[in-house]
């Protein structure tokens, strides 16, 4: 493992309903660079992550995201 590499790592979010999520995330303020194959790829500055249309009810209650701001009233 000395020689890995990494370029990035990504979340993937499941969502129960896919097109709601995607306009939730769009209105937040994330863009969808690419939908397709029931994955959407979002990104808002160096911050991105990846919305599934696929939805586990005990996977999505376990799971947590984070994202720093550096201002929550911006």
């Amino acid at each position: 493992m000395t020689n890995l590499k990494t370029v990035e790592i990504k979340a993937f979010l499941p969502a129960k309903d896919y097109a709601l999520s995607q306009r939730f995330y769009q209105d937040l303020g994330f863009t969808m660079a690419s939908d397709g194959g029931g994955v959407s790829y979002f990104h808002y500055g160096n911050s991105s992550f990846l919305l599934c249309e696929f939805y586990v009810q005990a996977f999505a209650e376990n799971l947590s995201m984070h994202l720093l701001v550096e201002d929550v009233n911006a």
